[in-house]
């Protein structure tokens, strides 16, 4: 009599866990190919320099990851960092003492705009991709018109930027922030009754509405968790330049869209990994430090970008699971040349019900 084992712990963390190779994977590439072209880019200095703008593209990347494992997409973020950047320095006004007050209110502004996507995609139920566009361009247009009761160009509070540029154990404080919000993230979607509910959202998220579960209230939650990253993207991203302008996040319309791809998560929704995501946000700004180490014309960089997106959808963690699935399938299948055996009292069993 044939018995069906059941998947191992291991087998099963090698099936799931598949999904994130590529990015790591990707990651060693870039380290190889940087020792052979430009040995200078794996230098302390360009480490150091890129360790805090990583540091917010992964924060942005945390976000987009949150809502696209509801099955949704957010276009709002280049308004909402740029929105969050600007009242640092309306809000500030240059004063240190303003620093807390600013903080708060960025991040206010940016659950309200959070809020107004979660209400109209998961109440209302409209396109994410329309309205997340829609809603970028109303934010845009309120920070051009907030632009204008002050000088832009003053910068942010002084003691904002000492603060975002010290150094802990010699890495830019972002740094630490973008990977204590990435830990903060893992632990809660893994070990909390939340997070473990929020991925069976997004997984079924019509199966979760027949247990019970409220998918729309997940929905509107993953919208404003987001946006306050991106208004915390936004912000240390305002100390970084000192400067900011009103267009200071439109650098962040896709890039976090091709961390979460190349971080493997899932684009129909459920599963993702912060950790993954967190390395693709380094790996794709450690692709465009090498690119600018090499002088790589900007026509080609952008050539370049979109090939590593493409590679990331052929590649994605969907079509590694499906790939994996096949092969051990292909594995536990019987060999149809070899003889099958049959139980003896089975078969004596099979005879006396024959005669009777």
């Amino acid at each position: 009599m044939r018995t069906t084992k059941a998947p191992s712990a291991a087998l099963t963390w090698l099936v799931v866990g598949s999904r994130y190779m590529p990015v790591y994977i990707a990651l060693v590439l870039l380290v190889i190919v940087a020792a052979v072209w430009a040995p200078a880019a794996l230098g302390s200095v360009p480490l150091r320099a890129i360790a805090p703008y990583g540091a917010v593209l992964a924060i942005t990347a945390l976000g987009q990851v949150l809502v696209i494992m509801t099955g949704g997409i957010d276009l709002s973020v280049p308004g909402t960092m740029s929105l969050a950047a600007v009242i640092m320095i309306g809000v500030g006004a240059g004063s240190d003492e303003n620093i807390g007050m600013a903080i708060a209110v960025a991040l206010v502004a940016a659950a309200v705009v959070g809020s107004v996507n979660g209400i109209l995609i998961g109440g209302l139920k409209l396109n994410a991709l329309i309205v997340t566009l829609a809603m970028g361009l109303i934010v845009i247009g309120v920070v051009n018109r907030y632009g204008r009761t002050f000088p832009v160009q003053n910068p942010v509070p002084e003691g904002w930027s000492d603060w975002v540029a010290t150094r802990i154990l010699g890495v830019s404080a972002v740094f630490w922030v973008g990977l204590g919000l990435t830990i903060v993230v893992s632990v809660v979607l893994r070990y909390t009754a939340v997070g473990r509910r929020f991925q069976v959202v997004g997984a079924n998220p019509v199966a979760s509405g027949v247990v019970g579960v409220r998918v729309n209230l997940n929905q509107i939650l993953a919208y404003v968790v987001a946006a306050v990253l991106y208004a915390i993207a936004g912000l240390a991203l305002a100390g970084l330049i000192r400067r900011p302008g009103v267009y200071v996040g439109s650098e962040y319309l896709l890039a976090p869209i091709a961390a979460v791809v190349i971080g493997g998560a899932s684009l129909t929704g459920g599963l993702a990994s912060p950790f993954s995501t967190f390395a693709a946000a380094f790996f794709l700004t450690g692709l465009n430090q090498l690119m600018l180490t090499i002088g790589l014309p900007t026509s080609l960089q952008f050539v370049v970008f979109g090939l590593v997106i493409i590679g990331g959808m052929l590649v994605s963690g969907d079509r590694i699971i499906r790939g994996v699935e096949h092969l051990l399938r292909e594995r536990r299948r019987p060999d149809a040349s070899q003889p099958q055996t049959i139980d003896a009292s089975t078969e004596g069993r099979a005879g006396k019900e024959a005669r009777m």
